[in-house]
């Protein structure tokens, strides 16, 4: 921290110097407020943080780096004395303050592993999956603060999964205090299941004499996780086990994205709507478009709109036939509609009306959701974004007819990989990618 304020001081006054040939009163007043700023928002941000590793401590002195300078961009446009103060010295003193903390960072924890600097003896309570991959994380990480000199669970049974991370299994949690005094253990981390989340409150209470630091990591590898985050209401921690992405700016960038390019492939591809359109009506009977409701955001039903493959035909109630290879039921040009996908272009109307997206989890019809989702795990978290006429599944080689449970089991893993890493970037991939499996031999 010393060396922080230290280095963002000294940058100030040798680019003032360098490019005013002195270091005005307005400089030193300005000096001052960045000492303080710095001070109030490095600790709100926790950029000091004992425990932080490189990637977060890197990603808190951005957040509180960038905070003070806009603070000071907008106090200067306030208070109309910006024009006091030299763009070029701010702008260069603002990228080089903080590529020096940065550099400060890595020079200062190198000198301590040179050094020799012991880390600080750390104890797991829970030998399960997530206990695991804390110890692995933080005894892989040599700019960890921590070093993890062994587990403690009830279950000896999993001790031989921790001998290919050299990490011994020390006892039972009875044992916990005898073992934090002969391990001089300072910090412990507590990865219990959820459903001995009772058990924490026991354990912390009891390692209160030994003085040790006490973190609980909830362990949530049980459940299945979609955009999970960690959040504080009220200076409460709440950990978000399924949250849908599409939120706030996120939500309004995709539905512009959307919505453009929904209206500008429209406005391109009329014409040969139409004319598939009159194929359709002219080489078999019924009706151009094939009308369907099936699950949308949040398991909201949406009419969708396709043009129609097949010949008009009568399914029992609740029973939806998915197409197979050589489906008698296709029309003269259904098969090449489907093959093509042209038969799903009307559903860029249902991205304009806003119930669909150009990317996302292909909706399924109902009778099939139905099916799936006692069969299949967290099938119906699929519908916490809103469903795409492409998606990560169909460019990865899922696009077609599922007939078996590990086919959609496999489409549905892409589907929750693709929400929990939603971004327009990856919106643009699929669809660049999109157009290499138009002709794919699984469609049909």
């Amino acid at each position: 921290m010393v060396l922080d304020h230290v280095a963002v001081q000294s940058l100030l006054f040798f680019h003032t110097f360098a490019r005013t040939d002195e270091f005005s009163d307005e400089y030193r007043i300005l000096a001052v407020v960045i000492f303080l700023l710095m001070v109030i928002i490095y600790n709100m941000v926790g950029v000091y943080r004992h425990q932080n590793a490189r990637n977060d401590y890197i990603s808190s002195l951005l957040q509180a780096w960038g905070s003070l300078v806009l603070l000071l961009a907008i106090f200067g446009f306030v208070t109309k004395t910006s024009e006091d103060f030299s763009r070029e010295v701010i702008l260069t003193w603002s990228l080089t303050g903080f590529v020096s903390q940065v550099l400060i960072y890595f020079a200062y924890r190198r000198s301590l592993k040179n050094t020799g600097v012991e880390r600080i003896p750390t104890l797991i309570v829970g030998a399960g999956d997530l206990g695991h991959h804390i110890a692995t994380h933080i005894n892989r990480n040599q700019w960890s603060s921590d070093r993890v000199v062994g587990v403690v669970d009830d279950d000896d049974h999993l001790a031989d999964t921790w001998k290919d991370i050299n990490v011994p299994h020390l006892g039972h949690i009875a044992r916990i205090n005898r073992i934090v005094k002969d391990k001089h253990v300072r910090r412990v981390y507590i990865a219990m299941p959820m459903t001995e989340s009772a058990s924490v409150k026991t354990l912390a209470t009891g390692l209160v004499e030994a003085n040790v630091d006490v973190i609980w990591a909830p362990d949530i590898f049980g459940v299945s996780l979609l955009n999970h985050a960690v959040k504080e209401v009220a200076g409460v921690p709440l950990i978000s086990l399924s949250e849908t992405p599409l939120v706030g700016g996120s939500a309004l960038a995709k539905t512009l994205f959307d919505k453009s390019l929904a209206f500008l492939a429209l406005a391109i591809l009329s014409p040969f709507m139409v004319l598939f359109a009159l194929l359709v009506k002219f080489t078999s009977k019924g009706p151009v478009l094939f009308k369907q409701k099936r699950h949308g955001w949040d398991g909201r039903e949406l009419l969708i709109y396709k043009f129609r493959s097949m010949k008009v035909h009568e399914e029992k109630e609740g029973q939806v036939t998915q197409a197979t290879r050589d489906d008698d039921r296709l029309t003269p040009i259904g098969a090449f509609i489907r093959r093509t996908s042209i038969d799903e272009l009307p559903q860029l109307f249902n991205v304009l009306e806003g119930s669909m997206s150009l990317v996302g989890p292909r909706p399924h019809a109902i009778a099939h959701n139905n099916f799936y989702k006692g069969k299949i795990r967290a099938y119906m978290l699929r519908h916490r974004i809103k469903p795409g006429l492409t998606g990560l599944a169909q460019v990865n080689g899922y696009r077609g007819e599922t007939d078996t449970i590990d086919k959609m089991q496999n489409r549905v893993n892409y589907d929750l990989a693709y929400i929990n890493n939603w971004s327009i970037w990856l919106d643009i991939e699929i669809m660049l990618k999109t157009g290499f499996v138009l002709f794919s031999k699984t469609a049909y």
